[in-house]
């Protein structure tokens, strides 16, 4: 890394989500999806990318004393065409994500509030932007001037598998594994012995762990069309909640990645978990609350041949911009985790 990183910080839920504007070395690729696999560099994975340029940035945003073992954010990149405002690479502390609906959620209010897709002060706006696993939009709702809320429609949702049983340690639970732009395997929390609670966060953990282990190489893990959708990405643990006069409500913790936590309810789960829940008949509008408190609504809106057309509400805030160097005399360089 040669020069400063720009980035602008939101939290959507409670989830950071950096945005990275300038300071990026060239990222070579065709398409928001061929970027991605050329981040991921040959022999490299999506938890463990070869060491590049690129990947020296993603590092420096991640790690103490820049950032931290639960950050999450994105490279601003072309889209692959005309038809979209933006793309995006996501990723986390362990590498690069297929999909991140909290990630377009804050895509959405910031290219409103930078003023990159024209808004109207009361009203809508639509922000379509690129990401690995297709094109996704988002809807930014505005009054008196500000966002207020943020809606995006996911690529098509589908389920793979239901009651799957899983070993998971000593025991067997059932799973349901749906892909929603990355594949998620969801489990009742308390077929696990636990619930969704901060308090319980590393026996989730742990227990998220062993099932993305267990259903290592199971055909519904993956992908028919995309192999690189393949192979579990999120373990959504949830507990259920007083159903609403609109649908059903619930609470959820998304283990993702290599043991990170979401803080929000997840967006693109909330697409998977809106599939399975479409699946067992159960329709209407989901309220679905994170470990945390925070909340995001889900809803099916339509059918294509893919799966089935979600849509995921929430609200993103900024927190912050920094401008981020690397002292070349710094002993501790890009970092540390925890």
């Amino acid at each position: 890394m040669t020069g400063p990183v720009e980035t602008v910080d939101y939290h959507t839920a409670g989830e950071p989500f950096r945005i990275v504007t300038a300071g990026l070395p060239p990222v070579p690729g065709a398409t928001v999806a061929e970027r991605r696999a050329l981040a991921l560099g040959a022999g490299g994975t999506a938890t463990a990318p070869r060491p590049g340029a690129l990947d020296d940035v993603r590092r420096l945003l991640t790690r103490e004393p820049r950032g931290h073992a639960g950050m999450y954010g994105g490279f601003v990149v072309p889209p692959d065409d005309d038809g979209a405002h933006l793309g995006v690479l996501f990723w986390h502390k362990d590498g690069y994500s297929t999909a991140c609906g909290h990630g377009t959620i804050a895509l959405g209010a910031w290219a409103v509030d930078s003023g990159l897709v024209a808004a109207p002060a009361d009203g809508t706006a639509e922000v379509v932007v690129d990401v690995p696993s297709g094109r996704v939009t988002a809807t930014v709702h505005r009054a008196a001037g500000r966002t207020t809320a943020v809606a995006f429609r996911n690529v098509p949702a589908f389920v793979t598998a239901r009651d799957l049983p899983v070993r998971a340690g000593a025991g067997t639970v059932r799973v349901g594994v749906a892909h929603a732009g990355a594949c998620y395997a969801v489990v009742r929390a308390a077929d696990l012995g636990l619930a969704v609670t901060v308090g319980q966060l590393p026996g989730l953990t742990a227990a998220a762990r062993r099932i993305r282990d267990g259903l290592a190489g199971h055909p519904a893990t993956r992908h028919p069309a995309d192999d690189r959708l393949s192979g579990v990405y999120g373990v959504l643990l949830y507990e259920e909640l007083p159903d609403t006069p609109q649908g059903p409500a619930q609470r959820s913790v998304t283990v993702f990645a290599d043991g990170q936590i979401d803080r929000s309810p997840c967006g693109s789960g909330t697409s998977a978990r809106l599939a399975l829940l479409a699946a067992e008949g159960r329709t209407g509008v989901l309220r679905h609350l994170s470990v945390i408190g925070t909340e995001f609504t889900g809803r099916v809106v339509g059918e294509q041949p893919g799966g089935l057309v979600t849509e995921v509400t929430g609200t993103a805030h900024r927190t912050g911009e920094h401008r981020f160097v690397l002292d070349p005399d710094d002993p501790l360089g890009p970092g540390f985790l925890l």
